[in-house]
């Protein structure tokens, strides 16, 4: 099984969430960084610890894995958790909201960004051993508190951020999206036992934003290969090096760029 120890029974802590089993819920007050605690918090936890923030703002959690692959194929277990969280969203959101991804880890509505997810590891793990734990991450924006102000010369001042709110999502609060995140992430981590990692990325590229002659695919280490039209070799894309840094996250705010 790719993820072994997701599934390790252990007692389940009081949970305000309706969440399906192994999964523990460790809650965090507003002013707390889920994946952050998630990393310091992840080998006394072990698998199925799952941090949330209740925050109003943003839909923000993490949870904690134990792979058994080595960490050159582990990281594939981002592609499980992004497809869980956009099947998610799928479900509550409106007609005519298309939902899609911006290789690897940014998540639009309608062409507007609204967040995205990351992945992390122990430092100094080797690729060819598995790692003791991964953290996956996930952060969107629920509601819209502010305009960008207009800067000089600027003609508006209205924000392209988006927000679930905005965008018409049936309840847009964190609990039922992060319920139906985990049940979603334990149903495609299941279609990954029974028929390997292809039906994970199969379901990922389906949300993937395409370049016009180019045709996308996830290598077995997780790398996307682009092939365009007239080019012999394709060209390869590093998950590893793509996760090192969120490409929706903005440094200064702690939250989705807007």
């Amino acid at each position: 099984m790719p993820i072994e120890a997701i599934s390790r029974t252990r007692k389940s802590a009081s949970s305000t969430l309706d969440l399906p089993p192994p999964f523990r819920l460790v809650p965090l007050r507003e002013t707390g960084d889920a994946f952050a605690h998630a990393r310091t918090i992840a080998a006394e936890e072990g698998a199925g610890a799952l941090i949330r923030v209740g925050r109003f703002d943003v839909v923000e959690f993490a949870v904690v894995l134990e792979p058994e692959e080595p960490l050159r194929l582990a990281r594939r277990a981002f592609y499980a958790g992004v497809v869980a969280l956009m099947n998610a969203l799928a479900g509550s959101a409106p007609p005519q909201r298309p939902i899609s991804l911006v290789w690897p880890d940014a998540i639009h509505i309608d062409g507007l960004l609204i967040g995205g997810a990351r992945l992390a590891w122990p430092p100094q793990s080797d690729e060819e051993d598995a790692p003791e734990r991964l953290v996956f991450g996930a952060m969107l924006r629920r509601v819209a508190m502010a305009e960008r102000k207009m800067q000089q010369g600027e003609e508006s001042s209205l924000s392209f951020a988006a927000s679930l709110e905005d965008q018409g999502f049936e309840e847009p609060g964190s609990d039922r999206l992060v319920e139906s995140f985990a049940r979603h992430l334990m149903a495609i981590i299941d279609a990954w036992q029974a028929n390997g990692f292809e039906i994970v990325a199969q379901n990922y590229l389906t949300y993937l934003m395409r370049e016009k002659s180019a045709w996308p695919t996830i290598d077995g280490n997780g790398d996307l290969m682009l092939r365009w039209i007239g080019k012999e070799q394709p060209d390869r894309h590093s998950l590893a090096q793509a996760l090192e840094q969120p490409t929706w996250l903005d440094p200064a705010t702690g939250g989705p760029r807007g």
